[in-house]
């Protein structure tokens, strides 16, 4: 399995950068793992995204789902020139707001996700955990043969996410706070040093930091971290990982 970081910011990019988003690619199959600002374009630098099989969305927060509303022209574009014959599937989880509107004339299938279901793309198989966020919101397991990827999507630390990630050979886990963030109390995300904690405490094989916020220091961000996991590794937009 391979995997291209597309974006690494949230909830918003740094000058040049790009919000959330993950290709995965296998020797059949292109899967977008969200699908922030400026990911879709990020894309076409690697495939056609014609080719695209599906997009997972983790949670409907813009900073992980904007793209997807302009994916749906080039979708329809696509199958108007006869260059796709079926709409995109995107899958997410069901909000009362936001999921309806990503529908679009016969571009797109919209399916739910929930915590029970266990999807199957091609070679690529699917696990969801709802974490603890200010929207439903899923982690996401991806198996590939023997190799696994573990993504925490949007979460505030809680113990059933080291279980889920247990042994998995890639931790790309969520990392928008600095300790000095928790001391002023906020929520709804992991700070680096928790990110890296849920790494050591599951074995994970290898940590990448992602979903970092721009107004911290990506030094701080990563020396944090590397205190509970000295691996530790920050996402590159443009880096492709092999597991």
């Amino acid at each position: 399995m391979k995997i291209t970081v597309l974006g690494r910011y949230g909830p918003y990019p740094a000058p040049g950068g790009n919000c959330s988003g993950y290709l995965l690619e296998g020797s059949e199959t292109r899967v977008m793992l969200d699908c922030g600002n400026g990911t879709f374009s990020a894309l076409q630098k690697i495939i056609d995204f014609c080719e695209l099989d599906a997009i997972i969305l983790s949670h409907l927060h813009m900073d992980h789902m904007a793209d997807c509303f302009i994916s749906r022209y080039a979708m329809e574009t696509a199958i108007a020139l006869e260059k796709r014959n079926e709409p995109l599937r995107i899958y997410a989880p069901e909000d009362s707001q936001m999921y309806p509107l990503l529908e679009y004339k016969n571009a797109v299938e919209l399916l739910p996700l929930d915590s029970c279901l266990k999807l199957s793309l091609k070679e690529f198989e699917f696990g969801f955990l709802p974490t603890v966020h200010s929207k439903p919101c899923f982690a996401v397991k991806v198996s590939h043969g023997e190799s696994t990827l573990v993504y925490s999507a949007d979460t505030e630390y809680f113990d059933g996410l080291i279980d889920f990630a247990e042994g998995c050979d890639l931790f790309l886990c969520e990392a928008n706070y600095i300790s000095e963030d928790l001391f002023l109390g906020r929520k709804n995300h992991l700070a680096s040093f928790q990110a890296a904690l849920i790494a050591r405490k599951a074995g994970v094989k290898r940590l990448i930091l992602t979903h970092l916020h721009p107004k911290n220091s990506l030094s701080v961000t990563l020396s944090e971290a590397e205190k509970e996991f000295p691996a530790a590794e920050l996402a590159e937009e443009g880096m492709a990982i092999f597991i």
